[in-house]
């Protein structure tokens, strides 16, 4: 299985999060649980709670020096946060 992640958005303020391993939701894919066995991904993928997140799937990454980063284009677009203007994300430094 190549490295994945579980990456939906926010049931309340439609930001992209990413499941912990404790189970919790985080904003930055750094804190993400990377999964390399596919049934384990799959058993957290459908035990996510429908009343936090919405639309969730297990999204392929690269480990850099043990960090995930987004193998496809939609994932690093959407990581970065809003697309219509200088907010959010993107008016953080990276």
């Amino acid at each position: 299985m190549t490295p994945s992640l579980i990456t939906a958005n926010a049931l309340l303020e439609g930001d992209v999060i990413y499941l912990t391993a404790q189970g919790s939701w985080a904003r930055t894919m750094a804190d993400a649980e990377v999964f390399t066995d596919e049934a384990v991904a799959e058993e957290r993928l459908f035990s996510v709670n429908p009343s936090e997140a919405v639309g969730a799937y297990l999204m392929p990454v690269s480990l850099t020096d043990g960090a995930p980063a987004p193998l496809h284009f939609r994932e690093a677009f959407r990581a970065t946060g809003p697309s219509n203007r200088f907010h959010g994300k993107q008016s953080e430094a990276f």
